[in-house]
């Protein structure tokens, strides 16, 4: 019986251990191991004085929303900015859900919302 509560008790710390996110495991690292890695980003704006900005976005599609409709569409993207400074290396990060697709991005509108820097 000591054995399987060990056991469990491993599992439990095993699994609180990794639950890092995902973008807390990149900090530090290089642009270039990020890219390797995660691929090229959808989007990359240019952050002035601080570096870049590497946009990540998947579509999510919620089944649960079409009602048996054939209605075609996502239900959100999942994005998420990687903050590259001027040494390349990932500074921070910030993930967000949005209704809007990566193309219709606005750097210059996301400067004035104060939204260029990671929150």
């Amino acid at each position: 019986m000591k054995k399987y509560v060990l056991l469990i008790a491993i599992i439990f710390l095993t699994a609180c251990s990794s639950s890092k996110t995902t973008g807390d495991k990149w900090i530090g690292k290089t642009k270039q191991n990020l890219m390797k890695n995660w691929g090229t980003p959808i989007r990359v704006f240019d952050n002035s004085t601080n570096g870049e900005i590497f946009v990540y976005a998947d579509q999510i599609y919620d089944e649960s929303n079409r009602n048996n409709s054939r209605e075609a569409g996502s239900s959100y993207w999942n994005y998420t900015y990687m903050y590259v400074d001027k040494n390349g290396k990932v500074s921070s990060f910030r993930n967000e859900k949005q209704n809007y697709a990566p193309q219709t991005l606005d750097s210059d509108k996301m400067a004035t919302m104060n939204l260029l820097t990671a929150k």
